[in-house]
């Protein structure tokens, strides 16, 4: 049954087909990593990243992640969703799948990524806890800048 339902999704990665308005829905209004998040900050993201929309065979935007990369070294994902209606469905692993399997982001050194909910879903991909997380740093704004 799963493998039929996976022929009634894509991924892509052309911008044009991305649909605004259900990924600032989705961020702004119910992800706990970006609530709040402003359309301006979100269009300026999409902008400088590889984007990956998931979309039924009707082309309508159900999914989507994007990815910050230099192309050669290191790759960071981020803005992970498929929208609830559409989970468990393998969406998510098909997501990850064409991210991991990209052309533009073969041979990096390093991938990168933060949950709070999905380890399981990562760790299938061959992402594992930070090794020495005491050699990771990050700056936080006191106020953060969102348009």
């Amino acid at each position: 049954m799963k493998n039929n339902m996976m022929r009634e999704f894509y991924v892509s990665t052309d911008k044009s087909k991305l649909d605004l308005n259900v990924i600032e829905d989705y961020l702004s209004k119910h992800s706990y990593w970006a609530k709040g998040r402003s359309r301006a900050t979100i269009e300026k993201s999409i902008r400088n990243s590889l984007c990956f929309g998931v979309y039924t065979d009707k082309h309508q935007q159900v999914g989507f992640a994007r990815v910050v990369s230099d192309f050669a070294v290191f790759a960071w994902i981020m803005d992970v969703f498929v929208l609830e209606a559409y989970r468990k469905n393998g969406l998510s692993k098909l997501l990850m799948q064409e991210i991991i399997d990209h052309a533009e982001l073969q041979g990096l050194q390093r991938w990168g990524l933060a949950t709070q909910d999905a380890h399981g879903l990562y760790e299938q991909f061959g992402f594992r806890i930070v090794a020495h997380p005491e050699h990771m740093m990050e700056k936080i704004p006191m106020a953060p800048t969102d348009p």
